[in-house]
């Protein structure tokens, strides 16, 4: 169980059968302590609830049309999804025929049901059957793929202390990150379980047939007795609108059948409404935490509820309601069996709880990752579209693409004079004496003019010490400069093949791939523990920050993909590749510089985002690509204003560099969700809204003076990638395009030809 719960903080796996689950009923009810030390709350502490004022209740019944009406009853059970392992595979549909077998028919009251966005489609066809041949009315709400899609992620919910990638996080319990994460699924959660929604569909639809709704679990079963305990107890405390009834756990279904069967009912109980009453289920609440608790709380329903902890992450608990009081308990309700049987006995309260969880994050992660498997095709490029590139081959002796493409020639031949590349070329060496370990101090660290004990240098932001400039003479001690130009000429003489067709060009650029990565003799280690060293400190390791060094590999994996795709790699070589971006991804999830760099809550946090999630699309791992994807869209809610303003960027000595190349890197991983099949663009969604706001508030300043600290010179031409993103994306001018540079200096986040992202831009 530690392993499984443990691995959440990436993904969890999606085989989730035959967990042994160990947490005591303690455990659930003790108190949490958050990182800072605060106490969870329970609803015990809110002021007691008010007293129902039985004499007013009975008045204003006596004087209600319904005194008079014929106590008529309508039984609705929602029947949904299994979910495993806290039920069996197919129970839905086993309960289904036990109740249509052996449930009396109960005199005033009839039944329905409501079939509940079951996503499996042969478990829907075979209930609807059932009931078609039982000649039962039932409320068909199906699961709609396209509907599914286009939820997001809550990620709004989460305090950011203890969003997956913040130490937060790590310092609670495996249980504790399990229902953190499901707050993060909450929207979907609720699109697909639906609990409350078709509670309330239920609600509505009864209170047009019947004076007494019941909107109950489709595992409900009653007995005749317990049915007529229940119309008795009803009956006689009319004048309450609410009436709750217990629930009896059932290991056993055939037990029902035992005329003389009456079992303990204290579980969590189902209501009943009478037609007048004026409260329903409250939607936002999802299934597996507390959907149907929260209503009781809102009634002033005493119960074990009240103790149960309300976490950081949790909606709050709801004030009393108006009607508050007005409720009476009866009879008792059979809970059909969930065929697991170990998870029934009083016991296993805490089991089930962690089972459920379990289990509802394992339907949502295979509904996710059928939607990204819908989407993504790992061997063809992500960022670059292949369509741009015909545009242009088309057009390339026709003004004005011809101007675009000459460049990219002329960029191309540059390139076929320079490299091959490899770590080993270096003239100095890495701390670890191993010429295949990348290498690089970090640029912003001089040394002290005046040595200090534990204080071997001073930082000076935005100012680089010598030799970590690219493409400066000394540079080339080091392996940064050489790393910039493995990743934009690769990426060039591929371009530049698809538009000019010149086998030179990808020739070269598989050379390139191959000196640096695969022919053993020169291939760098795949890790970055020695990028931006500062010796004499931490070991002479690198820093999490050195990681955004390789920042660039989103876009010269689409290089490497059109090489394999025109078979300029030979299948073993593809091979030779692929693991070493495994070994280098593990590298980046499992290091301490990785984890670090994952946490950043700036620039840096984005660009591992961006590198992880390319380098797992490339792989087809789409696991690691949707965690990746989430731990994004909650980090750029954070990183954003309201406004639109970046006050982690706003916090550097080059203001307007940082802000355009922090949204730069969001372009990108824009891209990269769309293609995966994230609805990100889509209208409504939180991350168009905040990644608008973020594009207006730093387009807003173009051709304007920048009024935050910029302490060198800024090219004002980086506007114009934004903008066009921002145009294509939201579907309006904000401004004009007319400066359409193909290629920026490698620290603005640019890639080469980004152009031909856009087929717009590429076609104009």
């Amino acid at each position: 169980m530690k392993n499984t719960i443990g691995a959440f903080v990436r993904a969890m796996p999606l085989g989730l059968t035959g967990i042994r689950f160990v947490r005591r009923v303690s455990d659930l009810g003790s108190s949490m302590r958050s990182s800072r030390g605060r106490t969870a709350r329970t609803a015990r502490g809110r002021a007691p609830c008010p007293a129902a004022d039985h004499a007013a209740l009975q008045e204003r019944y006596r004087r209600s049309p319904l005194s008079g009406e014929r106590d008529s009853f309508i039984l609705f059970r929602i029947l949904g999804n299994d979910l495993e392992p806290r039920h069996k595979r197919g129970q839905t549909r086993e309960n289904l025929r036990f109740i249509l077998d052996h449930e009396e028919a109960f005199p005033g009251c009839e039944k329905r049901f409501v079939v509940n966005r079951m996503v499996d489609a042969k478990e829907e066809e075979g209930t609807l059957q059932l009931l078609e041949d039982a000649g039962l009315e039932y409320i068909h709400e199906p699961f709609k793929w396209s509907e599914w899609c286009s939820t997001s992620w809550d990620c709004a919910g989460l305090p950011e202390e203890y969003a997956a990638y913040r130490k937060g996080f790590g310092s609670l319990d495996e249980a504790q990150q399990l229902r953190a994460l499901l707050r993060l699924y909450r929207l979907k959660n609720n699109y697909v379980m639906n609990n409350n929604g078709a509670r309330n569909l239920a609600l509505r639809a009864g209170r047009v047939l019947a004076k007494w709704v019941l909107p109950w679990d489709g595992n409900c079963f009653l007995t005749r007795s317990a049915w007529e305990e229940l119309v008795e107890g009803i009956l006689s405390t009319a004048e309450y609108p609410y009436h709750v009834v217990p629930m009896a756990r059932t290991a056993r279904n055939s037990d029902l059948l035992d005329l003389d069967y009456r079992p303990i009912a204290e579980d969590e109980p189902q209501i009943v409404f009478r037609r007048d009453a004026q409260l329903e289920f409250d939607q936002d609440y999802a299934y597996g935490r507390r959907p149907k608790v929260e209503l009781l709380w809102r009634l002033g329903v005493p119960g074990p509820w009240d103790d149960w902890r309300i976490e950081p992450w949790d909606l709050p608990c709801p004030a009393y309601a108006s009607e508050a009081g007005a409720f009476a308990r009866c009879g008792w309700v059979a809970r059909l069996s969930s065929g697991e049987a170990k998870l029934e006995a009083a016991a296993g309260f805490a089991d089930r709880g962690m089972a459920r969880a379990i289990a509802i994050k394992s339907l949502l992660d295979r509904l996710d990752e059928r939607r990204v498997r819908a989407s993504l095709v790992p061997a063809s490029p992500v960022f670059y579209k292949p369509s741009s590139l015909a545009q242009l081959r088309d057009r390339r002796d026709r003004a004005p693409a011809n101007r675009l493409a000459e460049a990219l020639r002329n960029r191309a031949e540059d390139a076929l004079g320079r490299g091959p590349y490899s770590v080993i070329d270096k003239t100095t060496f890495p701390p670890s004496g191993n010429p295949h370990d990348y290498w690089h101090p970090a640029p912003y660290y001089w040394p002290n003019p005046i040595p200090l004990p534990g204080l071997p240098y001073i930082r000076r932001d935005g100012r680089r010490v010598p030799g970590t400039r690219l493409y400066e003479p000394l540079s080339d001690q080091y392996d940064r400069t050489r790393a910039q130009r493995l990743f934009d000429d690769t990426l060039v003489l591929t371009l530049a093949s698809e538009v000019w067709r010149d086998e030179r060009y990808a020739l070269h650029a598989a050379s390139l791939v191959r000196r640096w990565f695969i022919d053993q003799s020169t291939a760098m280690t795949p890790s970055l523990e020695y990028a931006q060293v500062r010796r004499g400190y931490d070991g002479n390791r690198g820093s999490s920050s050195g990681i955004i060094e390789f920042k660039d590999l989103y876009y010269f994996l689409d290089a490497v993909r059109l090489l394999e795709r025109d078979g300029l790699l030979t299948s073993d070589e593809q091979g030779v590749f692929r693991a070493w971006m495994t070994e280098y991804l593990g590298w980046l999830q499992d290091s301490a510089q990785g984890r670090k760099e994952r946490a950043g809550a700036n620039n840096h946090g984005t660009y591992y985002d961006l590198q992880v999630g390319a380098i797992a699309a490339y792989l087809g791992d789409t696991e690691l690509l949707r965690v990746t994807l989430r731990d994004s869209q909650c980090r750029l809610l954070r990183q954003f204003s309201e406004e639109g303003a970046q006050p982690q960027e706003l916090k550097r000595t080059t203001t307007a560099h940082y802000c355009c190349f922090n949204l730069q890197g969001w372009v990108h991983l824009v891209m990269l969700a769309v293609a995966s099949g994230e609805p990100w663009l889509e209208r409504n969604h939180p991350v168009r809204q905040r990644l608008q706001s973020g594009m207006r508030w730093l387009l807003s300043y173009q051709g304007k003076s920048w009024p935050y600290r910029q302490i060198e010179a800024f090219d004002e031409d980086r506007y114009e990638p934004v903008l066009v993103a921002y145009n294509s994306w939201f579907g309006e001018r904000f401004g004009e395009q007319d400066k359409i540079k193909p290629v920026f200096f490698p620290h603005d986040g640019i890639p080469p030809f980004w152009q031909f992202m856009h087929d717009e831009v590429a076609a104009a």
